[in-house]
């Protein structure tokens, strides 16, 4: 039987016999068990307590170890095998999990264990994705970078939005630790899938003699901020992260709360969200080739705006799932765009420390912004995070509107720079 493939805008295979069909399931699998943590965790912190930003801060711990552990997870993703550090950590993973659910399943969940949970997987997630950012190159090859993000990251939003969500209300009628006994499960998959994955490991320039974990990071940062396109698109990726922290730190009592919808309600946000970052996974592709990768990460910004104001203005559950719908498509081209151009102009060698100094500094601001959505929530109004985005979001746009006039329309865009 031939190997089922998939073909790049740029006329590259991409197959998903062997190498990049396993990552792809184990990545897939790795998210629809996310996805019903992710779901879960906030309505298990909503009955735990009241209090708006004790809840913002379980999300803001989800967060932090990016601006932590951020550099050192992209400077060892550098010098380890990738394959197995990945494969290492969805063990770990699965054993944290399994242990959590234990606890929830005996009555003895806090928030203060929500909040540790939280950050311990980030931690290892740190090493985790950077390593998979830096591998994912050696797969499919540089020119299927953009179908192989693009089909990778379509994929978990199917499983994680998609097929995992809906099926949070369901699980919990057997129990508040079944959504997460079922993540361990999916971990520990993807660690199997991920320990049989064989790929060559390309050769790396090599170090120089004694060279130090502190120098590569600052390595790692200096080439991030000598490219001017991806120095202001990192930037502007951070602050769209301090809205989107602000969001989804008090999404649910957004939904349960000011709309009064109940957890079906916030369900039916959450699915919203999911349906629509599917099908921007079949269009960021061909818009991010179409206009240039800076230029669709500008219109990707550019209607989130406008999703975001209308989420914290019209008091409507179907106005709140229509806003997330557009809000997750264009989170997905504003993703795949932003993901391959760094894969594209970073050096293979430096590409883990690069990824993760955008990471540090993209997400590592998000905990702000989820402890000032908490903060507003609680001054202002449950709506009030919504436009919180939306404001920053729109300060997000204008930050490249420079870099997007000076880059030329199409793929062009994707060539290594120099200096900025």
């Amino acid at each position: 039987m031939a190997a089922v493939q998939a073909v790049a805008a740029d006329g590259s295979v991409v197959g998903w016999r062997g190498g990049f069909g396993r990552l792809w399931t184990a990545a897939v699998l790795s998210k629809f068990g996310d996805a019903l943590r992710a779901a879960a965790l906030p309505l298990l912190a909503a009955g735990l307590t009241d209090e708006p930003l004790l809840v913002a801060a379980v999300t803001a711990c989800g967060y932090l170890p990016w601006l932590v552990f951020g550099l050192l997870g992209g400077a060892l993703a550098d010098r380890v095998d990738q394959r197995r550090a990945m494969a290492w950590v969805d063990a770990l993973r699965a054993l944290l999990m399994a242990a959590f659910a234990v606890a929830v399943a005996l009555g003895h969940a806090s928030i203060g264990l929500l909040i540790a949970l939280a950050f311990t997987l980030t931690t290892l997630q740190t090493l985790f994705d950077n390593a998979a950012t830096a591998l994912l190159p050696s797969l499919v090859g540089p020119r299927g970078l953009a179908g192989a993000n693009a089909r990778l990251m379509t994929g978990q939003q199917l499983a994680g939005g998609l097929v995992a969500t809906p099926l949070v209300p369901l699980l919990l009628t057997f129990g508040a630790a079944a959504p997460y006994a079922a993540d361990a499960v999916t971990y520990l998959v993807g660690a199997v899938l991920l320990a049989t994955l064989r790929v060559p490991r390309p050769a790396a320039p090599p170090r120089p003699s004694g060279s130090t974990l502190r120098e590569e990071i600052a390595e790692g940062l200096r080439t991030l901020w000598r490219d001017k396109a991806l120095r202001f698109l990192c930037a502007s990726t951070a602050l769209s992260n301090i809205g989107m922290g602000a969001l989804v730190a008090t999404l649910v009592l957004h939904a349960t709360g000011w709309l009064g919808t109940g957890e079906g309600g916030y369900a039916a946000a959450m699915t919203g969200y999911a349906a629509g970052s599917f099908a921007g996974g079949f269009l960021a592709r061909r818009i991010g080739d179409r206009l240039g990768r800076i230029r669709a990460v500008l219109l990707a910004g550019t209607a989130q705006v406008l999703a975001l104001v209308v989420a914290g203005t019209v008091r409507s559950l179907v106005a709140l799932v229509a806003a997330l719908a557009v809000l997750g498509l264009m989170g997905m081209v504003w993703n795949v765009n932003q993901v391959t151009l760094t894969q594209e102009r970073t050096p293979r060698g430096a590409l883990g420390r690069v990824s993760a100094a955008f990471r540090t500094v993209s997400i590592g601001v998000a905990p702000a912004g989820a402890l000032l959505g908490g903060v507003i929530a609680s001054a202002w109004g449950l709506n009030t995070p919504a436009l919180l985005a939306a404001a920053v979001f729109a300060a997000a746009v204008l930050l490249l509107v420079p870099v997007a006039r000076a880059a030329p329309a199409g793929p062009a865009d994707t060539a290594p720079a120099g200096g900025g």
